[in-house]
């Protein structure tokens, strides 16, 4: 194919394409921010409770009791 007219592309040209690019992926990364932000506050908070809990029972199986008497 035999180009008739030859038109040169800019740098405006250039950084406007980028940028509209920038602008789709900044878009999308903060309408998924929210939502991983909240998983993330759910799986640290579920694992806190797995934790205190079973540390709460290890205690409880290895505590010695002592028990003193007098003669």
């Amino acid at each position: 194919m035999a180009a008739t007219g030859t038109t040169r592309i800019s740098r405006d040209d250039v950084e406007r394409a980028f940028q509209g690019i920038q602008d789709q992926i900044q878009g999308t990364v903060d309408d998924k921010k929210q939502s991983v932000l909240a998983a993330g506050a759910t799986v640290a908070v579920v694992l806190l409770l797995i934790f205190f809990f079973l540390g709460k029972r290890a205690g409880r199986k290895k505590t010695t009791l002592v028990e003193i008497r007098r003669l």
